[in-house]
């Protein structure tokens, strides 16, 4: 198995490919649809692609989802330690000009409003670490990974300069191949997609079988259909296996409310979401 991620050598994405399956070869690639359409090319690649983060919310990949609708296979929770980087040699006195992807930027606004640096908004963080490795420039500082600075040869000035220390990024692994795994004694997501029915309170109506039967639900989001903004696809998450008898009963009801139905994966739920 191949894994591939939006980014450059030393992004987040790498660094938690390489956390949670080590020796596997990553693959880098330009933009997430590269990731996508790759993974449903090839059942040897898998993408992992950041889903949301606990202090900004969502990614924005969701269109993605919806498009390409692979296989989940995972789930996992990355810690996100931004570390304020700059060229060896170079002080903290020094800097004034300060490159991250906007997300970094915005989950460090704390420390650069402290220290009145500049903003210099970049496509990712480890290309921010690279341009400023080879900015020659005292001055410039980047916010990305520790794996960033090991990469490109740059000096961690500051660590841990996230507003919030327990700042997280849930990722999702995707493939091209249906895989459900045996329902076993462990606690379980199962993530669907599904298109209303045009009816007065079909949401409403759609939902009524996971509180009847007692699902909880961990997500459950609306995206417009294409060249629309009257007809909406969601994404929803339940805890629970598919094979649940209450999931099956939910998913009946829901299948009656419904014009389209795509369940999207099913796969065991992190050990993080009990934290």
């Amino acid at each position: 198995m191949k894994i591939v991620y939006q980014g450059i050598s030393g992004s987040y994405s790498e660094a938690c490919a390489q956390k949670n399956y080590p020796g596997i070869e990553t693959i880098a690639c330009k933009t997430f649809d590269e990731c996508f359409e790759k993974a449903s090319r090839d059942n040897n690649i898998k993408a992992l692609i950041p889903e949301s983060n606990k202090t900004t919310g969502n990614i924005g990949v969701e269109y993605l989802i919806f498009r390409y609708k692979l296989n989940i296979y995972a789930e996992h929770f990355f810690p996100i330690n931004h570390h304020l980087m700059a060229l060896k040699g170079a002080k903290i006195e020094d800097i004034t000009e300060i490159f991250s992807h906007a997300q970094a930027l915005s989950q460090s606004s704390s420390f650069i409003k402290k220290n009145n640096f500049n903003e210099n908004v970049r496509a990712d963080t480890a290309g921010s670490a690279k341009f400023v490795s080879e900015s020659k420039s005292k001055n410039n500082a980047a916010i990305a990974s520790e794996l960033s600075s090991k990469i490109y040869d740059l000096n961690i000035l500051k660590r841990n300069i996230q507003d919030e220390k327990d700042n997280t990024t849930r990722f999702i692994l995707f493939g091209k191949e249906i895989f459900e795994p045996e329902k076993q004694n462990k606690n379980y997501i199962t993530s669907l997609l599904f298109k209303l029915k045009d009816k007065p309170a079909a949401l409403y109506s759609a939902l009524s079988g996971f509180a009847i039967n007692g699902v909880n639900l961990t997500k459950l989001q609306s995206y417009p259909e294409k060249n629309s903004f009257s007809s909406y696809f969601f994404l929803l998450d339940l805890e629970g296996h598919i094979q649940d008898e209450k999931v099956k009963k939910s998913l009946e009801e829901l299948g009656l409310h419904t014009l389209d139905f795509h369940v999207l994966g099913v796969y065991e739920a992190s050990k993080f979401r009990k934290k």
